[in-house]
């Protein structure tokens, strides 16, 4: 019997697999459609909580912590850390006054030599006997320059906005020399 032109045609009746075969392609496109955003929302806030707790440590720390301070502020504060280098640690503190860095680091008498260059001063400017360090950021970062020495050091002060360096360095060792920098600039 034929369908009546002007209505719509008639579908024969869907089978079992047809049907089953529909539902689990509609279930797949859900899955995909909700699933996956789903996934990359809880790995995100996943990872982005993990930076949270990473700079939150970083920035409640109350003295040295052994990392290498952060290529920017390296740059900022104009204390290019030489290689090889070892014991690296660092601490930034920051007010409406004044910034400073404070970082020590050992290494060789040429990287030594290429610290004080890169500073623009020579190793003929460390006086011996000399701490530059003042006793408040001795305080600040737990430096004691106690140890056995000779202790060297200098101060360089370069003009507005460029930082100001105080430097001690440890000779007790003269084939591994330990540094200790003090870098304050006014923001």
């Amino acid at each position: 019997q034929a369908a009546h032109p002007d209505g719509p045609p008639h579908r024969p009746a869907e089978d079992r697999r047809h049907r089953n075969r529909r539902r689990a392609l509609t279930l797949l496109i859900i899955v995909l459609l909700i699933g996956v955003p789903a996934g990359y929302l809880v790995i995100s806030a996943n990872q982005s909580r993990d930076s949270g707790k990473d700079k939150e440590a970083k920035y409640s720390a109350t003295g040295l912590t052994p990392t290498y301070p952060a290529k920017v502020q390296r740059r900022l504060y104009q204390v290019p850390i030489p290689h090889p280098a070892d014991r690296v640690a660092s601490y930034e503190t920051n007010n409406w006054k004044t910034s400073r860095l404070y970082v020590q680091f050992r290494t060789t008498e040429a990287g030594l030599e290429t610290y004080l260059d890169a500073m623009g001063v020579n190793r003929s400017d460390l006086k011996k006997g000399a701490i530059t360090i003042s006793a408040r950021d001795r305080k600040i970062s737990g430096w004691t320059f106690a140890g056995p020495g000779p202790w060297w050091g200098l101060s360089h002060s370069q003009k507005n906005p460029a930082p100001t360096q105080d430097v001690v360095v440890n000779l007790s060792n003269p084939v591994l020399p330990m540094v200790y920098v003090v870098s304050r600039t006014v923001p």
